[in-house]
């Protein structure tokens, strides 16, 4: 072969070689799946009809369930709103981005900090291989920029930046005030992306108006894919439901607020179907930490866990999920752990999406559990109070360093006054409580005297973790 030749055969090669990249490229492209992370603020495992509630109606999450996969052991990063946040949103547990304190446990209205801008979010991740995202609701880590939403990889943001109970005008009773009196009692903003378009918020139509956006931003963005969080205000105190679910529940006020949001999810499931979108959308269900107690009837139920807001034991953290990817996943419920922090590399893979090497991410991939092809490589669940490792879970097994009541069992309200030291029953446990969580989810049983060898070996897992942490500076704390 001469070299004319030998030049143009080389030459045709190359391009066919680019176009066969670039078709792969396209092709990859067009299979990247969306994701809909539906977020709820402090709904309890048991509220929900898949999980057990008796009264309160959820068809919708339920058939979510029945067409995908109902998660029993899914949990948090931390059990109030903050840390939570930012360890789903990152993959990462909060500590390591000083998103989480000792003495203010989330950020409030005067908090100067936020989330660094250090930190790589599932929304920074994925809009570098071409993603849009979208932030619809609560944010709560941080409200001024560098902190917002569109600072952290978010197209777009619409909601309130923090929590629905603050910024309160007076000290009213909430429990007192008519629903047309109550939302004006709460000074929050309203924000379309850093501009506030409404203040005081009008709360009573919050969860429509969240939903709307949701599908608008659903049918803006079809043509590329997308991810879009969806993170529900309520039913966080204090409560707030549209005139449509005024006393439809058998549960109260707190079961309409439940069943409005049930409402809401139908519309999210019934836009991608009606867009053509349903089979390439993983689209999850979770909360971000376990029910109020403080509030009774208002706060809603952990089932048959111990526990709620605020504390370690499994009501605190353990909370209800629920995956749906038609045609995908294998059908059925999962046991196995999993974390909210699972999420980002999770989606990563899913997406073809590359993560830098260049820290200690907390979450592992969950997708072998997703379509039944395998395992987790999870077997540790860490539960932080603050800066402090309370709880491990390893195995089936569980063991509790540190104990503390939760907000339901305190004497002073843990928000209206967050300055000030809270004095509650915290005990160092020697030797720690064990409990084994796959038979005694109520942390009844302590069975640390049969089992010193689980004790030590968990020990050992809690020694090597702290060796692992590095300090940061704290942002809660700004």
């Amino acid at each position: 072969m001469n070299s004319f030749k030998i030049k143009l055969f080389t030459g045709a090669l190359s391009l066919l070689t680019i176009v066969s990249c670039s078709n792969q490229k396209t092709e990859e492209k067009v299979n990247q799946p969306n994701f809909v992370v539906i977020f709820t603020d402090d709904q309890g495992y048991g509220d929900l009809g898949i999980f057990g509630h008796p009264t309160i109606k959820t068809p919708n999450i339920d058939k979510m369930a029945y067409e995908g996969q109902k998660w029993t052991s899914f949990y948090v990063a931390a059990p109030v709103c903050t840390p939570s946040r930012a360890g789903l949103l990152t993959g990462r547990l909060p500590i390591r981005s000083g998103m989480c304190s000792d003495k203010r446990r989330v950020l409030f209205p005067d908090s100067n900090g936020g989330l660094p801008q250090s930190e790589i979010t599932i929304a920074r991740a994925l809009k570098e291989n071409g993603y849009k995202t979208a932030a619809v609701g609560k944010w709560h880590l941080g409200h001024k920029s560098p902190h917002l939403p569109t600072d952290h990889g978010f197209d777009s943001y619409y909601g309130i930046p923090y929590s629905n109970d603050m910024d309160k005008v007076e000290k009213t009773d909430h429990f007192t005030l008519a629903d047309n009196e109550r939302y004006q009692a709460y000074n929050v903003p309203l924000l379309r992306d850093k501009e506030i378009i409404e203040r005081p918020a009008d709360q009573r139509t919050i969860t429509k108006r969240y939903t709307e956006e949701a599908v608008a931003k659903i049918k803006s963005m079809k043509d590329e894919p997308f991810f879009i969080y969806l993170a529900h205000s309520l039913p966080h105190i204090p409560l707030f439901r549209s005139e449509e679910f005024k006393d439809v529940s058998l549960a109260g006020f707190y079961g309409d607020v439940i069943e409005e949001i049930d409402w809401s999810v139908g519309q999210i499931l019934k836009t991608l179907k009606e867009e053509g979108l349903d089979e390439n959308t993983l689209v999850i269900f979770t909360s971000d930490n376990g029910p109020w107690h403080t509030f009774k009837t208002h706060g809603g139920t952990a089932g048959l866990l111990r526990g709620a807001k605020g504390g370690t034991f499994e009501g605190g953290m353990r909370v209800p999920t629920v995956f749906r990817w038609p045609g995908k996943l294998k059908e059925g419920v999962v046991m196995d752990m999993a974390t909210t922090m699972d999420l980002l590399p999770t989606f990563c893979k899913l997406s073809g999406t590359e993560l830098p090497n260049d820290r200690v991410y907390d979450g592992f991939d969950i997708s072998p559990l997703l379509f039944g092809t395998g395992k987790s490589e999870r077997d540790v669940v860490f539960y932080y109070r603050g800066a402090q490792v309370y709880a491990i879970r390893k195995g089936d097994y569980k063991a509790h360093f540190i104990t503390q009541n939760e907000y339901g069992s305190q004497t002073a309200h843990p928000i209206t006054n967050p300055p000030t030291e809270i004095k509650n029953a915290r005990t160092v446990e020697d030797p720690p409580l064990l409990y084994n969580v796959n038979i005694d989810p109520s942390e009844k049983f302590n069975i640390a005297e049969e089992h010193p060898e689980v004790i030590a070996e968990i020990r050992k897992v809690l020694e090597k973790h702290l060796a692992g942490i590095e300090p940061v500076e704290n942002q809660l704390e700004k």
